[in-house]
């Protein structure tokens, strides 16, 4: 199993079209910051108790973790404190970073940190036969759906798919 350290809006995604469960299916450890989970996962209400049950790791920091994220917090101050953490247990650990954060995707770049989002999810459900054609076509079609408001995901992106597959 691959870990990989999270965001909070990629699940913020997922929960919209109703489908939070989905990204458990690839064989992937999420981690988040134990006080993201609590501080950030707060609505709705039963979020982060739904994550927990599904599988989210709840991790500690390390002290090497934390001094890096103080340092990202003033090297990239556009980022929360919540992304500079999950910035800096991705960099420390050498494991992927799940967001769909533009400025924490710019910083993971600028740190040489993978990253991967809600769509690139979606499309190793669909290419590993997690879930079937329908399943994929329906949760971008949702995704679309709500893009621009709760959703904010590349459109182009989006379309591009759904004509393909």
């Amino acid at each position: 199993m691959e870990y990989i350290s999270s965001d909070t809006n990629v699940w913020l995604d997922f929960m919209t079209i109703g489908r939070l469960e989905l990204p458990f299916r690839l064989p992937y450890i999420y981690l988040m910051n134990e006080d993201a989970v609590h501080d950030e996962l707060l609505s709705p209400p039963e979020l982060s108790k739904n994550l927990l049950a599904l599988g989210l790791v709840a991790a500690e920091l390390t002290e090497e973790e934390f001094f890096l994220a103080e340092k990202y917090t003033e090297s990239f101050s556009k980022l929360s404190i919540y992304d500079c953490v999950a910035l800096a247990i991705a960099k420390c650990r050498n494991i992927t970073l799940l967001t769909g954060d533009g400025q924490l995707r710019k910083a993971a770049q600028a740190e040489r940190v993978s990253v991967i989002g809600t769509i690139s999810i979606l499309d190793q459900l669909y290419d590993g036969d997690y879930i079937a054609r329908e399943e994929y076509l329906e949760c971008l079609k949702r995704l679309q759906q709500y893009n621009g408001g709760k959703v904010r995901l590349p459109g182009k992106e989006l379309e591009k798919r759904i004509g393909e597959k």
